[in-house]
Protein backbone atom coordinates (compact mmCIF):
# COMPACT_ATOMS: atom_id res chain seq x y z
CA UNK A 1 0.00 0.00 0.00
CA UNK A 2 1.33 3.77 -1.21
CA UNK A 3 1.42 5.76 1.82
CA UNK A 4 0.70 9.47 0.88
CA UNK A 5 1.88 12.51 2.92
CA UNK A 6 -0.56 14.44 4.77
CA UNK A 7 -1.54 17.53 2.50
CA UNK A 8 -0.36 20.87 4.22
CA UNK A 9 -3.75 22.83 3.66
CA UNK A 10 -5.22 22.31 7.17
CA UNK A 11 -2.13 23.26 8.94
CA UNK A 12 -1.95 26.59 6.68
CA UNK A 13 -5.28 26.80 7.30
CA UNK A 14 -5.20 27.01 10.89
CA UNK A 15 -2.41 29.26 11.45
CA UNK A 16 -4.25 31.79 9.05
CA UNK A 17 -6.80 31.38 11.30
CA UNK A 18 -4.62 32.03 14.38
CA UNK A 19 -2.85 34.97 12.68
CA UNK A 20 -6.39 36.79 11.97
CA UNK A 21 -7.39 36.10 15.54
CA UNK A 22 -4.18 37.69 16.79
CA UNK A 23 -4.46 40.80 14.27
CA UNK A 24 -8.49 41.37 15.51
CA UNK A 25 -7.17 41.42 19.18
CA UNK A 26 -4.01 43.37 18.92
CA UNK A 27 -5.59 46.15 16.42
CA UNK A 28 -7.12 47.83 19.24
CA UNK A 29 -4.31 47.48 21.24
CA UNK A 30 -2.18 48.88 18.54
CA UNK A 31 -4.46 52.04 17.98
CA UNK A 32 -4.64 53.16 21.44
CA UNK A 33 -0.54 52.57 21.85
CA UNK A 34 -0.50 54.70 18.59
CA UNK A 35 -2.82 57.25 19.68
CA UNK A 36 -0.46 57.60 22.88
CA UNK A 37 2.76 58.01 21.03
CA UNK A 38 3.34 61.91 19.25
CA UNK A 39 4.26 63.30 16.63
CA UNK A 40 4.01 66.77 14.15
CA UNK A 41 4.85 69.35 16.23
CA UNK A 42 6.11 72.55 14.42
CA UNK A 43 6.24 75.79 17.10
CA UNK A 44 4.75 79.01 15.21
CA UNK A 45 4.36 82.70 16.22
CA UNK A 46 1.18 84.30 15.96
CA UNK A 47 -2.58 83.97 17.33
CA UNK A 48 -4.78 80.90 16.46
CA UNK A 49 -6.59 82.96 14.15
CA UNK A 50 -8.60 79.84 12.24
CA UNK A 51 -10.41 77.21 14.32
CA UNK A 52 -11.53 73.72 12.46
CA UNK A 53 -13.80 71.60 13.80
CA UNK A 54 -13.80 67.72 14.48
CA UNK A 55 -16.91 66.00 13.77
CA UNK A 56 -17.59 62.07 14.68
CA UNK A 57 -20.01 59.42 12.29
CA UNK A 58 -20.16 56.22 13.61
CA UNK A 59 -16.73 55.02 12.56
CA UNK A 60 -15.12 57.80 11.04
CA UNK A 61 -14.17 61.59 11.70
CA UNK A 62 -14.48 64.80 9.02
CA UNK A 63 -13.42 68.22 9.04
CA UNK A 64 -15.60 71.47 9.23
CA UNK A 65 -13.62 74.14 7.90
CA UNK A 66 -14.50 77.90 8.16
CA UNK A 67 -15.50 79.32 5.07
CA UNK A 68 -12.89 82.30 4.88
CA UNK A 69 -10.62 83.60 2.26
CA UNK A 70 -7.90 81.02 3.03
CA UNK A 71 -10.31 77.82 2.83
CA UNK A 72 -12.04 79.66 -0.20
CA UNK A 73 -8.50 80.39 -2.11
CA UNK A 74 -7.35 76.69 -1.11
CA UNK A 75 -10.01 75.45 -3.38
CA UNK A 76 -10.84 77.88 -5.92
CA UNK A 77 -9.17 76.15 -9.02
CA UNK A 78 -11.91 73.14 -8.24
CA UNK A 79 -14.80 75.06 -10.28
CA UNK A 80 -17.15 72.68 -8.83
CA UNK A 81 -16.05 73.15 -5.48
CA UNK A 82 -15.97 76.74 -6.12
CA UNK A 83 -19.86 77.22 -6.93
CA UNK A 84 -19.82 74.55 -3.67
CA UNK A 85 -18.84 77.20 -1.79
CA UNK A 86 -20.91 79.89 -3.03
CA UNK A 87 -24.17 78.57 -2.06
CA UNK A 88 -26.43 80.60 -0.41
CA UNK A 89 -26.26 79.29 3.34
CA UNK A 90 -22.90 78.14 3.26
CA UNK A 91 -20.84 78.62 6.35
CA UNK A 92 -18.79 76.06 6.83
CA UNK A 93 -16.79 73.19 3.95
CA UNK A 94 -16.70 69.53 5.07
CA UNK A 95 -14.19 67.83 4.06
CA UNK A 96 -13.59 63.83 4.32
CA UNK A 97 -11.50 61.00 3.37
CA UNK A 98 -12.19 57.11 2.94
CA UNK A 99 -11.96 53.71 0.68
CA UNK A 100 -14.53 54.15 -2.47
CA UNK A 101 -16.21 51.19 -2.81
CA UNK A 102 -17.22 51.91 1.27
CA UNK A 103 -17.63 55.58 1.47
CA UNK A 104 -19.78 56.59 -1.76
CA UNK A 105 -22.57 54.08 -0.51
CA UNK A 106 -25.27 55.83 0.00
CA UNK A 107 -27.78 54.86 2.70
CA UNK A 108 -26.98 53.26 6.27
CA UNK A 109 -24.09 50.94 6.67
CA UNK A 110 -26.72 48.13 6.70
CA UNK A 111 -26.48 48.71 2.76
CA UNK A 112 -22.48 48.16 2.64
CA UNK A 113 -21.88 44.85 0.53
CA UNK A 114 -20.03 42.17 2.33
CA UNK A 115 -17.31 43.00 -1.23
CA UNK A 116 -16.93 47.28 -0.41
CA UNK A 117 -16.33 46.28 3.17
CA UNK A 118 -13.31 43.61 2.16
CA UNK A 119 -12.06 45.51 -0.33
CA UNK A 120 -11.78 48.72 2.32
CA UNK A 121 -10.25 46.50 4.52
CA UNK A 122 -7.70 44.81 2.19
CA UNK A 123 -7.15 47.88 0.44
CA UNK A 124 -9.56 49.99 -1.99
CA UNK A 125 -8.52 53.26 -4.07
CA UNK A 126 -9.63 56.29 -2.13
CA UNK A 127 -11.90 59.58 -2.24
CA UNK A 128 -12.60 62.54 -0.93
CA UNK A 129 -15.56 63.93 -0.05
CA UNK A 130 -16.89 67.59 0.57
CA UNK A 131 -20.17 69.20 1.40
CA UNK A 132 -21.20 73.03 2.76
CA UNK A 133 -22.64 73.21 6.30
CA UNK A 134 -24.72 76.47 7.93
CA UNK A 135 -24.14 77.87 11.13
CA UNK A 136 -22.78 74.57 13.49
CA UNK A 137 -24.75 74.91 16.55
CA UNK A 138 -22.52 75.28 19.57
CA UNK A 139 -24.61 72.71 21.60
CA UNK A 140 -22.79 69.64 19.32
CA UNK A 141 -19.75 70.84 21.65
CA UNK A 142 -17.47 69.37 18.82
CA UNK A 143 -13.45 68.58 19.17
CA UNK A 144 -11.81 71.53 17.72
CA UNK A 145 -7.87 72.20 16.71
CA UNK A 146 -6.82 76.00 16.77
CA UNK A 147 -4.07 76.91 14.00
CA UNK A 148 -1.92 80.03 13.45
CA UNK A 149 -1.94 81.41 9.95
CA UNK A 150 0.87 79.50 9.36
CA UNK A 151 -0.44 76.34 10.35
CA UNK A 152 -3.92 76.87 8.59
CA UNK A 153 -1.77 77.32 5.29
CA UNK A 154 -0.10 73.77 5.40
CA UNK A 155 -3.15 72.35 6.88
CA UNK A 156 -4.54 73.49 3.64
CA UNK A 157 -1.58 72.48 1.34
CA UNK A 158 -2.13 69.16 2.78
CA UNK A 159 -5.66 68.64 2.42
CA UNK A 160 -5.81 70.52 -1.29
CA UNK A 161 -2.94 67.53 -2.25
CA UNK A 162 -5.13 64.62 -1.28
CA UNK A 163 -7.16 65.40 -4.33
CA UNK A 164 -6.07 63.33 -7.23
CA UNK A 165 -8.09 65.20 -9.86
CA UNK A 166 -10.52 68.54 -10.33
CA UNK A 167 -13.50 66.82 -11.71
CA UNK A 168 -15.93 64.94 -9.33
CA UNK A 169 -17.01 61.43 -9.48
CA UNK A 170 -20.35 60.90 -11.38
CA UNK A 171 -21.70 59.35 -7.83
CA UNK A 172 -24.60 59.88 -6.15
CA UNK A 173 -23.93 61.48 -2.67
CA UNK A 174 -25.37 61.73 0.73
CA UNK A 175 -27.05 64.93 0.85
CA UNK A 176 -28.25 67.52 -2.42
CA UNK A 177 -24.65 69.40 -2.32
CA UNK A 178 -22.18 67.07 -1.29
CA UNK A 179 -19.57 65.88 -3.82
CA UNK A 180 -16.99 62.96 -4.14
CA UNK A 181 -13.35 63.81 -5.96
CA UNK A 182 -10.83 60.67 -6.61
CA UNK A 183 -8.30 61.10 -4.07
CA UNK A 184 -4.67 60.08 -3.39
CA UNK A 185 -3.40 56.94 -1.70
CA UNK A 186 -5.17 54.00 -0.83
CA UNK A 187 -7.00 53.11 2.09
CA UNK A 188 -6.95 50.08 4.01
CA UNK A 189 -6.55 48.46 7.76
CA UNK A 190 -3.58 50.04 8.68
CA UNK A 191 -4.29 53.01 6.22
CA UNK A 192 -8.09 54.14 7.25
CA UNK A 193 -9.62 57.41 7.02
CA UNK A 194 -8.66 58.58 10.93
CA UNK A 195 -5.43 58.12 10.07
CA UNK A 196 -6.04 60.42 7.31
CA UNK A 197 -7.11 62.88 9.48
CA UNK A 198 -3.89 62.21 11.99
CA UNK A 199 -2.23 62.92 8.77
CA UNK A 200 -3.51 66.25 7.96
CA UNK A 201 -3.37 67.21 11.75
CA UNK A 202 0.32 66.49 11.96
CA UNK A 203 0.99 68.00 8.30
CA UNK A 204 -0.65 71.06 10.03
CA UNK A 205 2.45 71.32 12.56
CA UNK A 206 0.17 70.28 15.17
CA UNK A 207 0.87 67.65 18.28
CA UNK A 208 -1.38 64.43 17.71
CA UNK A 209 -1.34 60.80 17.98
CA UNK A 210 1.31 58.73 15.44
CA UNK A 211 -0.65 56.56 14.16
CA UNK A 212 -4.95 56.92 14.48
CA UNK A 213 -6.70 54.01 13.08
CA UNK A 214 -9.99 54.30 15.02
CA UNK A 215 -12.42 57.31 16.26
CA UNK A 216 -11.26 56.94 19.42
CA UNK A 217 -7.46 57.12 18.62
CA UNK A 218 -8.69 60.29 16.95
CA UNK A 219 -10.85 61.36 20.21
CA UNK A 220 -8.03 59.93 22.55
CA UNK A 221 -4.53 62.08 20.72
CA UNK A 222 -7.50 65.26 20.69
CA UNK A 223 -7.26 64.78 24.85
CA UNK A 224 -4.20 64.10 24.89
CA UNK A 225 -2.27 67.11 22.85
CA UNK A 226 -5.44 69.03 21.31
CA UNK A 227 -7.92 69.43 24.61
CA UNK A 228 -7.09 73.08 25.80
CA UNK A 229 -8.32 74.18 21.80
Amino acid sequence: MQIHPRRPQGRHLKRLAVGLLVLILCYPCAAIVGALVPSGRIADAGAPDHRVLLIAGPIHYDFILPLDAATRAAFADLPDAALLMDMDGAQNLLVGWGAHDFYTTVGTYGDVTARAAWTGATGDSSVIRMDVVGTVPPELDLRSLSMTDAQYARFLTALRATFNGDTPLDNPGFTTTDMFYPATGRFNLFRTCNVWVGEMVRAAGLRFGRWTPLPYSISLSHWLYQSAN
